[in-house]
């Protein structure tokens, strides 16, 4: 397998020092409520490129391994990148996208097979529709550079400078959506001390630049006024616990982390001013697909009248999937669900976790559900926020993309 790992320190991970639990959670949200201190940490990129004497590499921070500690896998080839997407060690809608691009660059440039490589890439993980965006760009600027008459080498640079656009312009979208989403919430929100609830992992781990959701939280502590970001921990994989919540004690952010399960209870007691959720696919319709559990969230904030926002880029909206019917839901392993596991922990299990159900237990495991979008209030994207979300309203919003990039 071409892969290996690089050990690091637990560089600058701070846990957030929360006051006493005395039972009232809006005593807790009200302790940072202004202080919108951001102690931007020094922090492993998510993703990057190098080129090393023995050859071009490219180097994942391994997500499976936070918090307990900042692991990089150094993938020299596309089948080990396929594997790292395969066991999310790389993850998140726009973070895939660039993987995806610069897996392609790293076929071209190790001399392999460049369309089987982005096959294979393509189709590690089938609901999100950045992976295949980016797979394709890169795929496409090697493929018209030996067109033209260029061969294997100058077809890898085109590959590689179609990544490192990608990586840049996600970093430039996630700078806009935060702009545009702490728009929204102060026009839907007016007074600031927006207490949000968050699900799964949209911060730096999944993007070039901060994130989708995340960022636009990440905007609103900036500007004084979160009073508290609430963390769904994210069963069965605990994306929120693990990942967002490691971002948020990194940033310095009022932050609690709950059960999936008791986000009703804190609906229920007027906890939540407004969801914010990231997205791995968004149908022609406007139905979202993202980390499953967000459906339910989006049931609950109907019933309570909160707004319900989904943040993601214009790449992440797919014209080509009709709706939410359309979108292929992967299928994760039931030991993801029947054992848990924790970085550095003692395993017994066939997955590699400590069985938490009797042996031969059957599980339902699907990695995401899917939103219609007569539940969401907005969809926000770094070319703006489509309110009320229609068919129509998402068709525009392309098309203006579209013209604005190819001006």
């Amino acid at each position: 397998m071409g892969w290996s790992t690089v050990d690091r320190p637990r560089s600058g991970l701070h846990t957030f020092d929360c006051p006493p639990d005395n039972g009232h959670t809006d005593g807790m949200a009200d302790q940072y409520a202004q202080s919108g201190d951001d102690k931007r940490p020094t922090e492993v990129p998510a993703i990057r490129w190098e080129e090393p004497p023995e050859g071009p590499v490219l180097v994942l921070l391994d997500q499976t391994r936070l918090p307990a500690e900042e692991v990089e896998l150094v993938c020299t080839d596309a089948s080990a990148l396929v594997e790292a997407i395969g066991s999310l060690a790389v993850r998140g809608a726009p973070l895939l996208g660039i993987a995806g691009a610069y897996g392609v660059a790293l076929a071209a440039a190790r001399g392999f097979a460049v369309d089987e490589a982005a096959e294979a890439l393509a189709g590690a993980r089938p609901t999100a529709v950045n992976l295949s965006v980016g797979v394709r760009r890169a795929r496409d600027a090697y493929q018209a550079e030996i067109v033209k008459g260029g061969g294997p080498e100058q077809g890898a640079r085109a590959a590689l400078a179609a990544a490192r656009q990608l990586h840049r312009e996600d970093a430039e979208a996630s700078a806009r959506m935060a702009e545009h989403g702490l728009a929204l919430l102060d026009e839907l929100l007016p007074g600031g001390g927006h207490r949000v609830l968050t699900h799964c992992n949209t911060g730096a781990l999944v993007s070039g630049g901060e994130g989708t959701a995340f960022a636009v939280a990440l905007a609103a502590h900036r500007a004084g006024q979160l009073r508290r970001l609430w963390v769904d921990e994210t069963r069965p994989l605990l994306q929120g616990a693990r990942l967002t919540a490691y971002e948020a004690a990194r940033r310095g952010m009022a932050y609690t982390l709950l059960t999936d399960n008791a986000a009703g209870s804190l609906f229920a007691a007027g906890e939540v001013d407004a969801v914010l959720i990231g997205a791995d696919r968004i149908a022609a319709d406007g139905s979202v697909a993202n980390k499953v559990g967000s459906y339910p969230l989006a049931v609950l904030a109907r019933y309570h009248h909160v707004p319900f926002i989904v943040v993601a880029p214009v790449t992440t909206v797919d014209m080509e999937t009709p709706d939410g019917a359309s979108i292929e839901v992967e299928q994760r392993p039931g030991f993801e669900v029947t054992e848990m596991t924790a970085p550095q922990a003692p395993v017994s299990g066939v997955g590699g976790g400590n069985p938490v159900a009797p042996l031969g237990t059957q599980a339902y495991n699907p990695a995401f559900d899917v939103t219609p979008s007569e539940l969401i209030t907005a969809i926000v994207t770094e070319e703006g926020v489509v309110s009320p979300v229609t068919a129509d309203g998402l068709a525009e919003l392309c098309a203006r993309s579209a013209r604005v990039t190819t001006d």
